[in-house]
């Protein structure tokens, strides 16, 4: 990974993926050659390019990665120096554990675990981000308020102007940003734990994006999630996940109707996503051996009362520790899952420095996951 050629492998790796996307448009997504095809040039390009950035040294990087110019006639807005249309769909990854459940857990472990929908007014400029949390359910945001939310990388997708129902009606992702957007305000949308993207009356933060657009003609996620692996299936549904054939947030990079725009990332912020990624990868590995997420029996009756009183909050448009729809159970559940990943992680940064004061470079994302296997086995939860 010579730092001198940092920039062409960025330039190099920008052509293959826009031809990629080019490509793909005109193959059957659903089939297994054309999904891997796509995966492997997509995630395996970025994960090489993103080794090279982190054994760069000092080098300066640009945060910003430019990668397409796609045609909008949307309202636009400007976010972390880049240049946003209404209806833009902004992935995200977030620092929380959970986050790395999220992004891993999937048939194709992505970066991404959160999706946002962004509206810009025509007349004021003004933007708001519209997305679900599982604190609080589908709510609006200002982009201060929503980069507050630590997030550890950003890309920005939007439709291909060349898609038949965008040259129909290209202000189609401003409509379906203003229609989510009086959807949110005229009721209470809560979040769907269930991952079920066929109701409408709970959505997580994919389906913001996917019923917006799908009310105006567009559907997106080609081809659908996919979670099968036994253990990450038994662990998501200590969370309360009821289906998985759904709407991963990091598949949707790979929708051919869609263009990569831009990308926000910087050099801590990735080696701290990996790391987050090398833990949760050695957890799913110890969860597919047939492990179960454990819990402290002796906190239920705690737990039950603090959320009978969340309960209470919820009814007057209030929120509690624990979210609504997470049962007492559950919730004790994410907090023993939080604290174990916290200790492995604090195991592999202790590993991880000492193997960059002796070899004068950072461990790279196999010597990561090494180091994370190593605790898990050594950490009970």
């Amino acid at each position: 990974a010579g730092p001198e050629s940092l920039s062409w492998y960025l330039a190099f790796y920008n052509r293959v993926r826009n031809l990629l996307k080019m490509h793909s448009r005109n193959w059957d997504m659903n089939t297994a050659a054309a999904r891997q095809t796509v995966y492997r040039l997509l995630y395996g390009m970025r994960a090489a390019t993103e080794e090279a950035i982190l054994q760069a040294g000092d080098r300066k990087i640009d945060p910003v990665l430019q990668v397409t110019e796609t045609y909008s006639v949307a309202p636009s807005t400007t976010m972390l120096g880049m240049k946003l249309h209404s209806g833009d769909i902004l992935l995200s990854r977030g620092s929380a554990p959970v986050s790395a459940l999220i992004a891993r857990g999937n048939d194709y472990p992505a970066n991404f675990s959160h999706i946002a929908l962004l509206y810009v007014d025509s007349l004021t400029g003004k933007a708001l981000l519209i997305e679900s949390h599982i604190e609080k359910g589908v709510a609006v945001s200002s982009p201060e308020e929503y980069l507050k939310d630590p997030k550890l990388r950003l890309m920005v997708l939007r439709p291909v102007n060349t898609l038949p129902v965008m040259k129909a009606d290209p202000l189609l992702p401003h409509k379906a940003a203003s229609m989510m957007l009086k959807a949110v305000g005229r009721k209470h949308i809560p979040y769907d734990f269930k991952m079920d993207v066929h109701d409408t009356t709970a959505m997580f933060c994919s389906e913001v994006a996917s019923y917006a657009y799908r009310r105006q003609g567009l559907h997106l996620w080609e081809p659908v999630s996919t979670i099968s692996s036994p253990g990450v299936v038994n662990w998501l549904q200590s969370f309360g996940v009821e289906h998985f054939v759904t709407q991963m947030p990091g598949d949707l990079e790979y929708d051919p109707q869609l263009a990569v725009v831009s990308e926000w990332r910087n050099r801590e912020s990735l080696y701290n996503e990996h790391i987050d990624n090398a833990v949760l990868d050695a957890m799913l590995g110890y969860a597919n051996s047939g492990a179960a997420l454990n819990y402290n029996k002796w906190k239920l009756p705690l737990a039950r009362t603090i959320k009978a009183y969340c309960m209470v909050l919820n009814r007057f448009g209030k929120y509690g520790l624990i979210p609504e729809g997470m049962s007492a159970t559950r919730a004790l559940k994410n907090e023993s899952f939080t604290r174990w990943f916290e200790r492995i992680k604090a195991a592999v940064r202790q590993q991880a420095a000492a193997f960059t004061a002796k070899k004068k470079y950072r461990p790279p994302y196999w010597q990561l996951v090494s180091f994370s296997e190593d605790a898990v086995k050594s950490i009970g939860q």
